[in-house]
């Protein structure tokens, strides 16, 4: 399983995702859009991250793409060629409840997360095979996205 960040803007976020990646086994992280890499432009890295990543990112592999819409949907369509199907998280009129989902055998799953506010944009969301989404039961319509893709990794992880 790899994953892409789209669009994630908090370096908090992003770090707690790599930590969750590193604990279930993810294979590649991928930042795309303006979601923060580990390292700051001089190589260092961000303090903000690594109080919550832990040190996840020295055992992560991670890319980062261009700033671009273009360069998320080129990097799905890669995907695909290479076998993945492309699960997103998000709440839309064509999702399934997570754990209706299971790990499709022969095939590796690129699970994808989008930005806190706004969510996936409707072209990542029309390339997508499937589109999970944590059904709500309180008063918030949401959950953190962090929290949400570990949610959703781990019932991957274990459901085939």
């Amino acid at each position: 399983m790899v994953a892409i960040l789209a669009n994630i803007r908090s370096l908090h976020n992003v770090g707690s995702i790599f930590r969750t990646a590193d604990a279930v086994g993810i294979e590649k992280l991928y930042l795309a859009g303006i979601t923060p890499a580990p390292v700051d432009r001089f190589g260092q890295i961000r303090l903000q991250f690594a109080k919550v990543s832990l040190g996840a990112e020295k055992f992560m592999a991670w890319d980062a793409l261009a700033r671009s819409t273009p360069a998320i949907l080129k990097l799905i369509d890669r995907l695909k060629k290479d076998g993945y199907k492309i699960w997103a998280v998000e709440q839309s009129k064509k999702s399934l409840p997570y754990y209706r989902a299971t790990t499709p055998r022969g095939s590796g799953v690129a699970l994808v997360v989008g930005n806190e506010v706004r969510g996936l944009s409707p072209a990542i969301l029309k390339k997508c095979d499937k589109i999970l989404e944590i059904p709500m039961r309180g008063e918030k319509e949401s959950l953190n996205v962090a929290v949400a893709f570990g949610i959703v990794a781990f019932h991957l992880l274990n459901s085939h």
